[in-house]
């Protein structure tokens, strides 16, 4: 679609296309947004992000996420929401700024005034089977599915269903191979994220993700912090501790006040473009 203009950013490898509709700017079609996202004929990113006029006062931005290359709709996105508040953050020149999705209300703050440095408040972790959502009622500890070495995930909802498999050796794991079958498991009518998650110590985790349509990811904020919570229930980490992921390290909270799980780390501007046809 001529003179369409976005931004292209990433948080730690996750990158995404953005668009901006909030002066009433059409958005290209789905074919259009699904060949963008291809990155031998396309731009390619892991999400494509649409921002829009907030529908709750509390809120700055309304951000609607869209997976790659189905464009269909996710609930969340831990990376795209920092690097949309650190647009948001330049924009009003302000460190605090609430990002709303369907999933909720996100509060966003520059880490010591750096606004490439975010931490996101994702909300509160769900826990309970008709959260996640599940086929059946059944123990979110213990799911007792899985593939050859993962079995037995933990079943955490961060905005979007995940499931988090504790393995011995995440470099080896064949994740496209688990990921695909875990993702379209009878256990999740709306599918799912699948981490595989190798404990090193109680503060650091090595985790590799598979995302529901887009595949294997360099990063995933909401699977970072789908893991800490899986973790800690599971007795393998403290509530503070480091996700090192493919495209580098969030900083992750699993905070025992309120429950809700915060995200800190770095995001990246990479450039603006406009499409001509």
């Amino acid at each position: 679609m001529a003179g369409t203009k976005f931004k292209k950013m990433h948080g730690l490898g996750n990158d995404f296309i953005i668009f901006d509709v909030r002066g009433g700017e059409s958005l290209p079609d789905k074919d259009v947004l699904s060949g963008l996202t291809e990155r031998r004929t396309g731009i390619g990113c892991d999400q494509i992000i649409v921002l829009d006029k907030p529908k709750d006062a509390e809120a700055d931005i309304f951000m609607k996420i869209l997976n790659a290359p189905d464009i269909s709709e996710a609930q969340a996105c831990g990376n795209a929401t920092r690097c949309v508040a650190s647009l948001l953050m330049n924009e009003l020149d302000k460190d605090h700024v609430t990002i709303q999705t369907v999933a909720g209300l996100l509060p966003c703050e520059a880490v010591n005034g750096d606004r490439n440095k975010i931490c996101a408040d994702m909300g509160e972790a769900k826990l309970e089977w008709n959260e996640i959502p599940l086929a059946e009622k059944c123990d979110t500890l213990h799911l007792g599915i899985g593939v050859e070495e993962a079995h037995d995930p933990v079943a955490v909802n961060i905005g979007n269903p995940h499931a988090v498999f504790f393995i011995d050796n995440v470099e080896m794991a064949p994740v496209r191979e688990w990921g695909t079958r875990i993702e379209h498991d009878r256990m999740f009518p709306e599918r799912t994220n699948v981490e595989f998650a190798q404990i090193i110590d109680r503060k650091t985790i090595r985790m590799r993700v598979w995302e529901r349509s887009a595949g294997e990811t360099a990063a995933c904020g909401s699977a970072a912090c789908a893991t800490i919570v899986a973790a800690v229930r599971r007795d393998l980490a403290d509530r503070k501790a480091d996700v090192l992921l493919n495209g580098g390290t969030l900083n992750l909270e699993w905070r025992e006040s309120d429950g809700h799980v915060l995200m800190t780390g770095p995001v990246a501007y990479i450039f603006d473009g406009e499409l001509t046809a």
